[in-house]
């Protein structure tokens, strides 16, 4: 198909010019300019990621060691996989690892708040230390982020971790037999970090609670019980032997809007906060939130439609395209410093997850949702600043990101016909211009394949498919 002009053109700012085709073959149009101002600035990136919590990490763990490892690769590689820079687990509360359970790190109640706890520490975490340790040690992960979806039954009102409940001691919670566990919660928070700093892995970012405003296996917070919490947790973490701090994080509320009705009761303790998060289920990340801290889209997946690899069918739940733009719309629409999808790999017939574990654990097999995912975090790295864009025509959706070693990633969603982008760059760092310009598509045949990019006077020319995705990255040395 013939192929029209489109060009991104950064000169200090920049540039992109766009020309949908309605036929095959048509004279070349005006273009029409999207512009990307280096100058202009809005939140700086921590990254993309997922989970392996509630066992997954256990499925992954019974694969052949080279399917383990192609799982890790997929999953952590910048090279030949997707590159996420964060990994989300589960702090386990309940007593075994029936079903699908995450064991507590304290699975037997001493009898009262005021004994201490019998920590049982298995090493393993429910295989999520392996994960973890793996994405450190092996492929440089530098955010680990700990989240709670309950406290152990014996610290709650309802006696069991799962089907809401409140933690005993909290304001407006009915009132315990056995007393205030909110001092023993923080504590054995504490500890689980303690745990893995002792197993080499920095836990960076720690969470209280999982979805508060829903009932399952999870316990109810409300903002200003959360706010509560965050006056014990904060001063127990602070007083800990921890060598690194972990931030707080709060409230992995079910949706977006959700979140939003939080925010006023959290004010107060902000200074004791570090990083505000929220799901995507119950409302989407179409706007920015109100806080002064950084805000992370923490849980999202297609949880209903059958598994597909597909890229793009018909604009499906669950494909590979679908999940590009979710992206797009949390970075940019909501501010988003970081975006997780729910799973990683596990088994299972539905989308919540990007790789699949096919047979009797004999394989693993990629979603294009992976790869649409791997198309943002390979390219826009931790520390990246996103930078202004505007005048992007309808079929063009994109976004500019300045990284901390000076390079320029680009990011273009075409949802329109066959587009052509040239991207001119002026000044990358101080003094510099760009010297090179390289390009990856994913698109119903490609997933991160690297395409041929003629790069001369500072200008990179890169063909952008119909319904494909291209990152552009403009480097200041060779």
């Amino acid at each position: 198909m013939h192929k029209l002009l489109a060009a991104l053109i950064f000169a200090g700012s920049a540039a992109v010019t766009a020309a949908d085709p309605s036929s095959p073959v048509q004279p070349r149009q005006a273009a029409t300019t999207l512009s990307v101002d280096l100058s202009r600035t809005f939140q700086v990136m921590d990254g993309f990621g997922t989970s392996e919590a509630f066992q997954r990490a256990v499925q992954m763990s019974r694969l052949p060691p080279a399917e383990q490892r192609k799982a890790l690769d997929l999953l952590f590689s910048t090279t030949n996989g997707a590159g996420l820079s964060i990994l989300r687990n589960g702090i386990g509360s309940s007593p075994d690892m029936r079903n699908d359970w995450m064991v507590s790190i304290a699975p037997k109640s001493p009898g009262s708040p005021d004994r201490p706890l019998i920590y049982e520490w298995d090493g393993s975490d429910n295989k999520q230390l392996w994960v973890s340790q793996e994405a450190v040690h092996t492929y440089g992960v530098r955010t680990i982020y700990a989240d709670a979806w309950s406290a152990p039954g014996y610290m709650k009102t309802n006696g069991q971790d799962s089907n809401g409940g409140n933690l005993c001691g909290l304001s407006g919670a009915p009132r315990c037999a056995t007393g205030d566990w909110r001092q023993a919660f923080a504590d054995y928070l504490a500890k689980y970090v303690e745990f893995y700093q002792q197993s080499n892995v920095t836990i960076t970012h720690l969470g209280f609670t999982n979805e508060p405003d829903l009932t399952y296996a999870s316990m109810r917070w409300t903002g200003a019980q959360a706010a509560e919490f965050i006056r014990i947790l904060h001063p127990t973490l602070q007083r800990s032997n921890l060598t690194h701090k972990p931030l707080i994080t709060c409230c992995d509320a079910g949706g977006w809007q959700q979140q939003a009705g939080m925010l006023p009761s959290l004010a107060p303790v902000n200074n004791m906060l570090g990083i505000i998060t929220a799901h995507s289920y119950m409302s989407q990340p179409n706007f920015a939130l109100s806080t002064p801290h950084r805000v992370w889209q923490t849980e999202a997946a297609d949880l209903q439609g059958a598994w597909t690899s597909a890229w793009y069918q018909w604009g499906g739940a669950g494909e590979g395209f679908t999940w590009a733009n979710h992206v797009y719309q949390a970075v940019v629409n909501a501010n988003a410093s970081a975006y997780l999808y729910w799973v990683g790999v596990q088994t299972g017939s539905t989308n919540s997850h990007m790789v699949h574990i096919a047979g009797n654990y004999e394989r693993v097999e990629p979603s294009m949702r992976l790869w649409a995912l791997g198309m943002w975090s390979r390219f826009v790295r931790p520390g990246a600043v996103r930078v202004g864009v505007s005048g992007a025509p309808g079929s063009l959706r994109t976004a500019a990101f300045r990284n901390v070693d000076g390079s320029v990633a680009v990011v273009v969603i075409n949802s329109g016909g066959n587009a052509r982008v040239a991207a001119r760059v002026g000044n990358l760092a101080a003094g510099k211009t760009p010297v090179r310009g390289r390009a990856w598509v994913t698109d119903a045949s490609r997933a991160i394949v690297e395409v041929a990019t003629a790069f001369a006077d500072g200008v990179a020319r890169v063909d952008v498919p119909s319904r494909s995705m291209v990152t552009v990255v403009l480097y200041p040395d060779a």
